[in-house]
């Protein structure tokens, strides 16, 4: 079986548990096809470079799969006929990265920085 990540944008008109529900059904034709989804993470709703279908969004999702490459063509298939979905992009890799990606690496890392005191408020000895 053949490694492959696989990035889905989907509409700004759905809500997220419609974009996860798409990751499941993603999920389940993979597992149908003998294959078997290491990683999903869910980016979000984030803003397109350019507008496509006129969205400016998408919610985007990243998937990590190991799967035979006849399972990965039907999923691209339902993936085309289906009218949420604004792009997808299936590259194989040689092997999987497991850990989290850069994207939310760095979401978790901003979230950890407190704002410096010095930054906010008037400083000392001023009235």
């Amino acid at each position: 079986m053949a490694l492959y990540e696989h990035v889905v944008i989907s509409r700004q008109d759905i809500s997220p548990q419609q974009a996860e529900a798409l990751n499941d059904t993603m999920k389940a034709l993979i597992e149908a096809g003998g294959g078997t989804v290491a990683k999903i993470e869910y980016w979000g709703l984030r803003n397109l470079t350019y507008r496509i279908k006129k969205n400016r969004k998408g919610h985007y999702s990243l998937l990590s799969i190991d799967s035979p490459s006849d399972a990965v063509k039907e999923m691209e298939r339902q993936l085309s006929i289906n009218e949420d979905v604004l792009r997808y992009l299936t590259v194989r890799v040689e092997e999987l990265e497991l850990e989290l990606s850069p994207i939310l690496a760095r979401r978790d890392r901003d979230r950890e920085r407190e704002p410096r005191r010095d930054d906010f408020g008037p400083k000392e000895g001023a009235f």
